[in-house]
């Protein structure tokens, strides 16, 4: 398997659980990115490629088939003191790209936004800003290297917002709704929450193609075993 790195958690528990399973195979998860992964797979050097977005008409048309295992979503959290409650999708646009810099603009006390994502290459920051049409227009006061470093900075900086994986989600901060709908399960399979990302492993060809081995896998991951592993590292299933 090689791809996306937002996978990680996913791919390395199928990964263990499958050659504790099967003690004669061998699973290697490589991390460098939905594109690459894409790519490997449909070039022949991986048998799986991980990408936590969907496929483009172009990866398909190369004959590469998307493989949805999981959903992700992701939540936007403010601190606990902040009075605002829900953001429709133009709002959280328009303060990712700076052209609303004070929360006394979306109903919220007079006090300054203090804008925190992910650094550049993190997966969960290419669905954000693919989601919402702001690829490489967004205006960061922090980019943090990981998922903990922005609850952090968002738990302890007032004013601050920031974007995280919906399984993270504490106490320590507050999932703000969009467009009325709290992050949840039920609202992103019902469809009513809109930032959410399928978890593909693409394959060239269908899984019905594929050598014996990969066949396994797919079969492992659709299993009550698999799902629980999804479950496990905070995704939701695909019915």
């Amino acid at each position: 398997m090689v791809g996306s790195t937002s996978m990680e958690k996913l791919a390395n528990g199928l990964s263990e659980a499958f050659m504790a399973k099967y003690p004669n195979v061998t699973v290697t998860a490589e991390f460098v990115g939905s594109g690459a992964g894409v790519e490997a797979v449909s070039n022949g050097t991986a048998d799986i490629g991980n990408s936590s977005r969907n496929l483009k008409d172009e990866e398909k048309a190369r004959g590469v088939v998307e493989n949805i295992v999981a959903i992700d979503g992701i939540a936007v959290v403010v601190d606990n003191a902040n009075a605002v409650e829900d953001l429709t999708k133009q709002q959280l646009s328009d303060i990712y790209e700076g052209n609303v810099k004070n929360w006394k603009d979306l109903g919220g006390s007079d006090a300054p936004i203090v804008v925190v994502g992910r650094e550049a290459g993190s997966g969960t920051r290419s669905a954000f800003e693919e989601i919402l049409g702001l690829e490489d227009a967004c205006k960061y006061s922090n980019e943090l290297d990981s998922t903990g470093a922005v609850m952090a900075k968002v738990a302890s900086t007032p004013g601050s917002i920031g974007y995280v994986s919906l399984d993270v989600v504490d106490d320590s901060v507050k999932a703000l709704k969009l467009e009325g709908t709290q992050p949840s399960e039920e609202a992103i399979k019902a469809g009513s929450y809109f930032l959410s990302r399928p978890f593909v492993m693409a394959t060239r060809g269908e899984i019905s193609e594929q050598n014996e081995l990969v066949k396994a896998m797919f079969g492992f991951i659709s299993s009550h075993e698999g799902t629980e592993i999804i479950k496990s590292v905070g995704l939701i299933t695909v019915d």
